[in-house]
């Protein structure tokens, strides 16, 4: 019997550790992904601009002109792009159609949200009308999942947040998670995880926290705005298991009422690539513990108390120089100021195959044009809409 027991326990240890990447082995090799992503922007900029598909960027271009869009739901995962492209949610599984609004953290009820996330099978997750979900607590998602709000409008508001721990491969795309306790998205020691076309406002906590080892993430398409503490990627100065954290935060507008971390980074490297800023209070972008932060073709429109976009966070000037932040096609305006350090990046002036990205940031505008939930009705395509909260 003691035997039995230990070899459980075994097991159990075992499949954790299959969800918890090591720090010493980040998931890709981040020139290659960046490169990718700066060449995918280019085609979008210069090939999906047609009178048939007017898509915001690579993503959006990939599915949102189809009018089929509903029926082919899971083609979506062949969408992703930067760190986070492998994330396939729960492609492979079946629907399971979200019916009724109500949670029960204890005794879950089939036709819920809860229930849907809880089950050990990939699934993709779709709701059957628009919905208020208040999670009475946070909602644990397990592997291999994806939940989908396009063609409904869904909150999750006014109770906890979502959390991603110990698992990988999942996506969520076009909710809104706003006044929750908390952080709206949580993501501990999980990987390959995109998060996409959502709008976040006025958590606890973070809006989008990825912390304890995550690495293999996409945030993208978001639409975020009144909120302090946006976005933390890299839980402290100590935790070393974040050295392998690699995130591309792309194609996000970072609207009014922000005041710092968008992102705050730690360790890992970070690509910050055509997202547009409409102004902060502290600071845009900061950092500790020697990150990699790659910014390329923002839009960073100062307010008028701090023109500083960037913040060196723990050390003094003589340490922090060596730190690796770059910008390039970066568009600085009302007096906005980035304050690189480090070495330039290899892709920080050219993607890799001849394409300058001196001008990408003109383009800036239109690739977020999208930001936030698409409007989504079946036997149509799906349209950026101008930003409100439904």
């Amino acid at each position: 019997m003691t035997i039995h027991f230990l070899l459980l326990f075994l097991l159990a240890i075992l499949s954790l550790l299959m969800f918890i990447p090591t720090s010493t082995s980040p998931v890709q090799d981040p020139e290659l992904i960046v490169g990718q992503v700066l060449k995918a922007i280019d085609i979008t900029r210069y090939r999906l601009s047609t009178p048939s598909c007017s898509a915001s960027n690579p993503i959006d271009g990939c599915w949102s002109c189809d009018q089929n869009w509903n029926n082919k739901r899971q083609q979506l995962a062949d969408c992703g792009i930067g760190f986070g492209k492998n994330a396939i949610g729960g492609k492979d599984g079946p629907i399971y159609v979200v019916t009724n609004p109500k949670d029960d953290p204890w005794m879950p009820e089939p036709g819920t949200l809860r229930y849907g996330v809880m089950q050990d099978e990939p699934l993709w997750i779709i709701f059957s009308q628009d919905m208020v979900i208040t999670l009475k607590q946070e909602l644990i998602i397990k592997s291999f999942k994806t939940i989908d709000g396009r063609g409904a409008i869904i909150r999750i508001a006014r109770g906890s947040g979502i959390t991603i721990k110990h698992v990988s491969n999942i996506i969520i795309h076009g909710i809104q998670i706003h006044d929750c306790q908390g952080d709206g998205v949580s993501i501990r020691r999980s990987t390959h995880i995109w998060i996409d076309h959502c709008f976040f406002s006025n958590c606890t906590d973070g809006l989008i926290d990825a912390t304890h080892g995550s690495t293999a993430i996409t945030i993208s398409n978001n639409y975020m705005s009144h909120h302090d503490k946006v976005m933390l990627l890299g839980h402290s100065d100590s935790c070393t298991q974040d050295t392998g954290m690699q995130v591309t935060v792309a194609f996000n507008r970072f609207g009014e009422g922000l005041i710092q971390r968008m992102p705050r980074c730690r360790h890992g490297y970070f690509h910050v690539v055509s997202n547009d800023y409409s102004g902060w209070e502290m600071y845009a972008i900061g950092g500790s513990a020697a990150p990699t932060i790659i910014s390329q073709g923002n839009r960073f429109i100062a307010p008028k108390s701090n023109k500083e976009v960037t913040k060196h966070f723990g050390v003094p000037h003589e340490e922090w120089k060596k730190w690796n932040w770059t910008s390039a096609g970066d568009l600085l305006l009302n007096g906005a100021r980035f304050t690189t350090s480090g070495t330039t990046s290899k892709t920080s002036t050219s993607n890799g195959y001849g394409a300058s990205i001196k001008t990408l940031s003109s383009s800036v505008a239109s690739l977020t044009r999208g930001a936030g939930i698409l409007d989504c009705r079946t036997g149509r395509r799906c349209y950026p809409t101008p930003f409100r909260l439904v």
